[in-house]
């Protein structure tokens, strides 16, 4: 009796652990990405009512943007086909075009100090950022 109740708890709990793939990766929509970020840059910044309401119209463009990008290449990487050196170059150029127009729109609504807290925080997102990736990098190598 030990046995078989053993065995359903093990069943049991495999299965609520194991969900497919497509549901751990859910994804917000853009509306409360930009919602969430508007937040967080809030608690940051300690922006003001004003503020907010000129920045999440902002955050939402820039969502729905990246999530338009997103659904593309998908699309692409389900077809098998591979972007060129000229796409790519393409797309990190328009990439950095909409920072520079985020970064431009930023500065009309922050202050200076604001503006300076913010780039500080890019910066140590984007260092963040490159040690998961060197790191996930040589996980990869490893194996």
């Amino acid at each position: 009796m030990k046995k078989v109740f053993l065995t359903l708890v093990i069943l049991v709990s495999t299965l609520a652990f194991s969900q497919s793939k497509e549901n751990r990766k859910e994804r917000m929509d853009s509306e409360k990405m930009a919602e969430l970020h508007v937040k967080k840059m809030t608690l940051d910044l300690d922006l003001t009512e004003k503020q907010q309401k000129e920045i999440k119209p902002i955050f939402l463009e820039q969502a729905k943007k990246r999530e338009a990008k997103r659904n593309e290449l998908k699309m692409r990487k389900e077809k098998g086909e591979k972007l060129s050196s000229d796409e790519r170059f393409e797309m990190k150029n328009k990439a950095l075009d909409n920072q520079i127009e985020m970064k431009s729109k930023l500065k009309n609504i922050l202050t200076p100090a604001q503006m300076e807290k913010w780039e500080n925080n890019k910066k140590k997102r984007s260092n963040k950022a490159k040690k998961h990736a060197k790191r996930i990098k040589s996980d990869k190598d490893e194996k």
